[in-house]
């Protein structure tokens, strides 16, 4: 019985591994739709979040069978329980992913990003899509260390979201109103799924040890 047990559980990471790879082509799709102003990659990025939407219902059924039916405890408790918040850290970087995909689709034909800040959405969105690559591996991995190359990836998203915000507030911006709310809206987007994808991998590292990365115990030094 506990063997079927934790091949459910394996199968439940798998999905988990799945939903981020999907978030990852989500997010490359949306930016390359608002570089592009391309209506058809817009409706691709909507239609994958929509897919990670329906993902979210099994793993959560799953999950929740998971611990009616078979009592865990301990560390399987931990690793039932994380994969459910998990979950909610997946599906809001869908939803993020979903938003930037429609202000790409609200604005075509027309360009929602002006070309002069371009290498900066360009620059967000290669960004957002490593992230959501590191956090599948750490999805797989549980190490702490590729735990943390998330969160140097996530200053540099910061960097950047700070770049684009005095873009738009500098004396010579000359995009226009609108662009500016949508660029103050998309920088948004942009950095909450950077925090969500470190989530992602803070909340692994704890399923894997039960330690947070910033709380695991000192690695003991090794003699030969």
């Amino acid at each position: 019985m506990r063997t079927r047990f934790h091949e459910n559980l394996d199968q439940l990471a798998e999905r988990l591994q799945a939903m981020c790879l999907r978030n990852r082509n989500a997010i490359a799709a949306a930016t390359n739709a608002l570089l592009g102003a391309d209506l058809e990659l817009s409706e691709q990025a909507i239609d994958i979040c929509h897919e990670i939407d329906a993902m979210r219902e099994d793993c959560e059924h799953t999950a929740v069978s998971l611990l009616a039916l078979e009592a865990p405890v301990a560390g399987e408790l931990r690793r039932v329980v994380t994969a459910i918040q998990l979950v909610g850290d997946l599906v809001r970087m869908a939803a993020l992913a979903e938003h930037i995909a429609n202000v790409a689709r609200r604005r075509h034909p027309e360009h929602a990003v002006p070309e002069t800040v371009r290498p900066l959405v360009s620059s967000m969105g290669a960004a957002a899509t490593a992230m959501a690559t590191g956090a599948a591996a750490v999805l797989t991995s549980g190490d702490p260390h590729d735990a943390a190359q998330l969160d140097a990836q996530d200053d540099t998203m910061d960097h950047l979201h700070q770049r684009l915000l005095a873009a738009i507030l500098a004396d010579d911006w000359t995009g226009g109103t609108a662009a500016a709310v949508d660029l103050t809206l998309l920088g948004r987007y942009y950095e909450r799924f950077a925090d969500h994808a470190v989530e992602v991998g803070r909340r692994t590292v704890f399923m894997a040890t039960g330690h947070l990365p910033e709380h695991l115990p000192p690695v003991e030094p090794t003699h030969d």
